[in-house]
């Protein structure tokens, strides 16, 4: 079962898997932002889905961050607000992680 409920008759995925795909600096950084993400409040929702993993801030699917994990980076899209686009951002290593910190914590406030 998932959080959102979209897909409730497939099988569920799980985090770890997007794990064994990485090499051990790119796990390191993805679970430093999930642990980052769901410090934010006790309302952060985690849907692992088979090419990325998307956190909501409730039910009602307001999404605030997508990770694309890759090989050799992670893939950041950052959502503010429903009617705008979301933004891109690239991370190689913990100081970039750092730095989309902030947009991070804007993105879930504003949602």
């Amino acid at each position: 079962m998932n959080n959102f409920d979209i897909y409730s008759n497939k099988l569920s995925i799980s985090f770890d898997s997007h794990l064994a795909n990485l090499d051990d600096a790119m796990k390191t950084l993805l679970i430093k932002i999930r642990e980052y993400v769901f410090s934010l409040g006790d309302n952060i929702i985690e849907e692992v889905r088979p090419h990325r993993i998307v956190y909501a801030k409730s039910l009602t699917f307001r999404y605030f961050v997508d990770i694309y994990p890759r090989s050799t980076d992670l893939i950041v899209s950052v959502r503010r607000n429903r009617k705008e686009p979301s933004e891109e951002y690239t991370i190689h290593n913990y100081e970039e992680l750092q730095k989309i910190k902030k947009i991070i914590f804007a993105a879930y406030e504003k949602i």
